[in-house]
């Protein structure tokens, strides 16, 4: 007897850039299927339950009716909250054979789980959270296209950095902030920069995650001028051209609620 395999296994390890428009649409189908379950982290709150930290106020209030004699006791557990998760993305002209798709991706991404925003950059840096509220990720692709001015040119991830961690960072990176940054790492800008920025974005984040589709190639080696003074600054380096390589991204990412912070190396002084 033959069996068919699902569409799923035939292309799960076939490189996006590698598609036919049939496969394209197929692959984003697939998209839309899965599932995003990010860890929970605790937060410093607490909640009505059966834990062990006694809830004080609640438990005069109950007992009120006993004349103030205490005859049951009310408990609180923790809270627990997923983390926020911060996509940046590179939208630049050496990303171009994956940049729509992984677009996609950040779509079904961002209607599946809570508390994500998108950035995207090529050498300036755009916000994109408010064009990926459409449920239709063809719409929302296009609101995009529409924001984005610098669609396919060159790369500055270092300015684009320092863009995000003056004007973005506080407001998006607490409550312990899952950083993905999605890009292959050539840039034309000032290595220095990078290097600073990538420094205080991993001091501000829980996590950063950086995702680059050549890391799935035979072969790859980190050698481009903007990995290499990134990778200090890593959590994590995935590759993000496949289908398999959004699963085990997505096993990374709902591991990470009961992970403890990583134990990060301290870098010395950012030199010219």
């Amino acid at each position: 007897m033959i069996v068919a395999a699902s569409p799923f296994e035939l292309l799960r390890h076939k490189d996006f850039a590698h598609y036919t428009r049939d496969e394209l649409t197929l692959a984003r189908q697939l998209m839309q299927d899965m599932n995003w379950e990010l860890g929970w982290r605790r937060t410093r709150r607490f909640k009505r339950g059966q834990g062990r930290r006694l809830d004080l106020r609640r438990s005069l209030r109950k007992n009120t009716r006993f004349g103030g004699e205490m005859v049951e006791l009310a408990w609180r557990e923790p809270k627990f909250k997923p983390r926020p998760v911060v996509v940046i993305a590179d939208i630049s002209g050496s990303m171009e054979q994956y940049s729509r798709i992984l677009l996609h991706f950040i779509h079904t991404l961002y209607q599946g789980m809570e508390n994500v925003e998108a950035f995207v950059f090529g050498t300036r840096l755009t916000r994109i959270t408010h064009e990926l509220r459409s449920r239709n990720v063809d719409t929302a692709i296009t609101q995009v296209a529409h924001v984005v001015q610098d669609w396919a040119g060159g790369t500055r991830i270092g300015e684009s950095l320092h863009t995000f961690n003056y004007k973005w960072g506080r407001r998006v990176l607490g409550r312990g902030a899952i950083v993905i940054i999605i890009s292959d790492g050539w840039d034309r800008g000032e290595v220095r920069v990078l290097r600073e920025e990538m420094d205080r974005l991993q001091r501000s984040c829980f996590r950063l995650i950086w995702l680059n589709p050549l890391l799935g190639m035979a072969g790859y080696q980190p050698l481009t001028r903007g990995i290499v003074a990134a990778l200090p600054f890593i959590d994590d380096f995935l590759p993000v051209h496949s289908l398999h390589s959004l699963v085990e991204l997505g096993d990374l990412l709902t591991s990470l609620g009961a992970a403890p912070r990583p134990s990060r190396a301290q870098h010395a002084a950012v030199k010219d």
